[in-house]
Formats: structure tokens, C-alpha cells, sequence
């Protein structure tokens, strides 16, 4: 071989075209479900005055704003690279998980706050039959939408409508405590439980911003793949013949697009044309798995020895498993 080649190859515009169109279609699903709660929820609320259902339509007004958030996100993330995003603008998404992250967490503040004031002063709610009935139509909605949401984050593995789907998985749980909390008040006439299930809405609501958070924070650092993907990648590229190895293997996800890079090992006699065509192999494979990745290879004669990024990364986890302070602190 005479010499390193980087080796770039983009994914296939088919596979990304039909993951744009089922993201797009979630994401407009969403704001239509979310449009039809919010009036449903909001005439419930002003006619029963039900904190449960005041802390169900909060949540619903959050969900329409993180929606509509998360259509503009996802249409942002589908535009192709330009001179000031080369990589993309996939991260787009992640943006838009974050700020949901804190919708869903002020909602929570505000549900608490809510909660409280009705259990230190209860009044009665009325026209509880109103409120079930909300709570019903919000049930079945949501339902349907969870169910289509799934679908397309198996099919995308979206971050964005992932972020939608935790708000109405949610909603789904919450509407059976709420409507627990009105049916217990009509035949019991305990006014209490009415905030205290919106208090317990209010927790979840709190858990779900976090694990929404986390997820955003983790794909806007370049956090990597799982392990179990990074060893598939692993195998996929040894199982092609003439590779002696590879080193320096990097993943990360933006949006729609996972872009992995990696060092090659092959026979330092290898002609370049022939290197070539092996890391055409290594890409296919690749992208038989994962057909919506940015692959780039680079390949390296085997027996060079050269500063590597995997040793880098060994000696950071050694430090850190001998309680070694990290310099940067």
C-alpha cells in the first residue's frame, strides 16, 4: 500500500427520505393531538376547576409547545449539509429534547405549586362526570399516538420524537390517575385526593424531563454508541476479508445521521487500488447494518506504530478506575 486513505462514504438518500417523512408525519400528529386536548382539557378545567385535570391540561400545553417545537426541529435536521454545517444539522433535534426537557420540568413546578395551594385550601370538584369524560377522549388520542410514535422511533430512532413520545406516555399513565382521583372524590367526597394525584402527576412529569435531559445532553457531547453497537461495528469490519484489524474506532449520532470513523489494519504491501476496494467492502458491510450512517475509513499499514486514540482513552479509564484526579479540575 502506498500510502493512508481517507475513505468518507455517505448513506443512501432512500433510507433517509423515508426516515424524514415518518418523523415529519409523528411530529404533525403530534400537534394535532396536542391542539385537540388542550380545548378539550381547558373547558373541562374552567367548568369542574379539577387540579388533576388543571395539572393533565398543563402538561398538554407544555406537550403542544414541545411539538410544534419538535415539527420545526425535525424539518430543521433534514436539511442537508451547507459551508457552515458540513456534518449537518442533525443536532437540531437534540436542541429541541432539551428544550422540551425543560418545558416538562417547569410543568412540574407549576403542578406542585398547584397541588399544594388546593390541598391546603380543598374545595369541592364539580361536574365530575365532564371530567372523566375529558379524560376518556385524552386516553384514547394519546393512545393512538403513543402507539404511532413507537412505530416510528423503532423504525427513525429519532431523539426528537423520542422526546415527544415520553411527553404522551406520560399522558397516557396520568390520565389514569386522574381520572381515579375524580371518580374516588364523586363517590366519596374527599376533596384531598384530587391534589394529591396531581402532585403525583407532577413527579412523573419531573422523572421524564430527566431522562428526556439526559438523552439530549448525550447526543449533543458526541456521546458514543452503545457497546453492543460499537462491538457489532467491530465484527462487521473483521469479517471482511484481508483486514488485519482496526483501531481508533469513533461513533457518534446527530439526529437522523450516526457517523462512525475508523483506522483499518492492512497488509503494508497493499496496493492502493486494492485498499481501496477493501474499504469499500468495510463500508457496504457497515451499512448493510446500518444503512443510515456516515462512514469514513482510513487506512493504515499493520505494522505501523503510531499514536493512537484508543490508547488515550485506556489511560483516561485507568486513571479514572485508580482515583487518579482529573487534571482538568
Amino acid at each position: 500500500m502506498t500510502g493512508a486513505v481517507l475513505h468518507p462514504h455517505r448513506p443512501g438518500n432512500a433510507a433517509l427520505a423515508r426516515d424524514a417523512k415518518l418523523r415529519t408525519r409523528a411530529a404533525r400528529a403530534s400537534v394535532t393531538v396536542a391542539s385537540a386536548l388542550v380545548a378539550a382539557k381547558l373547558g373541562a378545567a374552567l367548568i369542574t376547576g379539577s387540579v388533576s385535570i388543571l395539572a393533565s391540561l398543563v402538561d398538554s400545553l407544555a406537550d403542544l409547545a414541545a411539538s410544534a417545537l419538535t415539527l420545526f426541529s425535525v424539518r430543521k435536521a433534514q436539511r442537508p449539509p451547507d459551508a457552515d454545517h458540513r456534518f449537518g444539522h442533525g443536532k437540531a433535534e437534540a436542541l429541541s429534547s432539551l428544550v422540551q426537557a425543560t418545558l416538562i420540568a417547569g410543568s412540574a413546578v407549576f403542578v406542585v405549586t398547584e397541588a399544594w395551594r388546593s390541598l391546603s385550601h380543598p374545595e369541592p370538584v364539580v361536574s365530575t362526570g365532564l371530567g372523566l369524560g375529558v379524560m376518556v377522549l385524552s386516553l384514547v388520542l394519546t393512545g393512538a399516538l403513543v402507539l404511532y410514535q413507537r412505530h416510528v422511533v423503532r423504525e427513525t430512532g429519532s431523539i426528537a420524537i423520542s422526546g415527544d413520545l415520553a411527553h404522551y406516555v406520560t399522558d397516557f399513565l396520568s390520565a389514569f390517575a386522574v381520572m381515579a382521583a375524580l371518580a374516588v372524590e364523586h363517590w366519596t367526597n374527599t376533596p384531598w385526593i384530587d391534589p394529591v394525584m396531581g402532585a403525583l402527576v407532577a413527579i412523573y412529569l419531573a422523572a421524564t424531563a430527566w431522562g428526556v435531559a439526559r438523552r439530549a445532553v448525550d447526543e449533543l457531547m458526541d456521546r458514543e454508541l452503545p457497546d453492543s453497537d460499537r462491538s457489532r461495528i467491530e465484527d462487521l469490519v473483521r469479517s471482511v476479508p484481508k483486514v488485519q484489524g482496526l483501531h481508533d474506532l469513533r461513533t457518534r449520532a446527530a439526529g437522523a445521521s450516526m457517523f462512525i470513523e475508523l483506522h483499518l489494519e492492512l497488509d503494508p504491501q497493499m496496493r492502493l487500488g486494492e485498499a481501496h476496494h477493501v474499504a469499500d467492502e468495510v463500508i457496504a458491510r457497515v451499512r448493510s447494518v446500518y444503512p443510515s450512517s456516515d462512514v469514513l475509513v482510513h487506512q493504515d499499514p499493520a505494522d505501523v506504530d503510531e499514536h493512537r486514540l484508543d490508547d488515550v482513552v485506556a489511560h483516561t479509564e485507568n486513571q479514572s478506575r485508580a482515583g487518579v484526579p482529573d487534571p482538568a479540575n
